[in-house]
């Protein structure tokens, strides 16, 4: 085997080590965010990252989608080994990202756990930019089959979209916890200016991309958790809630109009 191939092969494995090394450190970091061997988050900086610290606080069933993420990035974890995807180049262009993605996760529910809520903010920009990054290149890489467009496209898909309305209810909770305060009718503005951000961010998201419904899927549940949260718990704000409904319609319909099919690739390849 040339010397180049063998290094080639080399930086193939010690990606796909990395992968799962960090999906290894997500699950302890998950362990620990959820109270397993730590403090829930929602308990963690006097409570401000709570289900009812904010008004774009999405109600507390809304975070059960992490389970379907962290099922895909266990399903991608394992995918990324099948033999016939390791000198893939859309795994070289994304596994090292995806592992980044998993570590800078782990490493929000760590920080919280110190009521670092600032540098949780930060922590959650660098996963959101991360994030944005590998979706980008998923988008002009072609998924090697049906199976790797549901694996990969699909869980990173639903994670960009989640950690889009996260990171807006995480500068938000720290705002709170620095205990900025603001007229009633200042902070449903703010809320629903919040909302508009990344609404708008939704639909630039389904321009860019092709309309990729598993990222629009996500934001329109966290939207409609935050409107659930807005008229059936405190704070209440109907404002808010109308808002965020809204803006879960407009990204689900601006999907539908830029959606264009991934182009896959011939035959479906089926790993070990």
């Amino acid at each position: 085997m040339h010397l180049g191939t063998v290094e080639r092969v080399n930086r193939d494995r010690l990606r796909q080590c990395t992968v799962t090394l960090a999906a290894i450190f997500c699950v302890i970091g998950t362990l620990v965010g959820t109270g397993v061997i730590g403090t829930p988050v929602a308990q963690t900086s006097g409570g401000s990252l709570s289900d009812n610290a904010t008004l774009v606080a999405p109600a507390g069933p809304a975070f059960t989608i992490w389970s379907i993420v962290y099922a895909g990035l266990a399903a991608y974890t394992v995918w990324q080994w099948a033999p016939a995807l390791t000198t893939s180049t859309r795994m070289r262009r994304t596994g090292w990202l995806a592992a980044v993605s998993m570590v800078l996760n782990a490493m929000w529910l760590l920080v919280t756990q110190q009521n670092w809520i600032w540098v949780s903010v930060v922590v959650i920009l660098a996963l959101l930019a991360t994030l944005l990054e590998i979706v980008r290149r998923l988008h002009h890489l072609r998924p090697a089959s049906r199976v790797d467009l549901v694996v990969t496209d699909g869980t990173f898909g639903l994670y960009l979209g989640w950690v889009s309305v996260a990171t807006v209810a995480n500068i938000a909770a720290a705002l709170t916890d620095s205990g900025v305060t603001a007229a009633r009718t200042v902070e449903v503005l703010a809320a629903a200016a919040a909302v508009v951000v990344v609404t708008v961010a939704g639909i630039g998201l389904a321009r860019s991309f092709g309309g990729r419904w598993a990222v629009a899927a996500a934001i329109a549940w966290g939207f409609a958790w935050v409107a659930f949260g807005r008229l059936t718990e405190s704070p209440e704000s109907v404002a808010t809630a109308v808002v965020a409904i809204a803006g879960a319609l407009v990204v689900l319909a601006a999907t539908a109009r830029f959606h264009r099919p991934a182009p896959v690739a011939a035959g479906d390849f089926v790993g070990p």
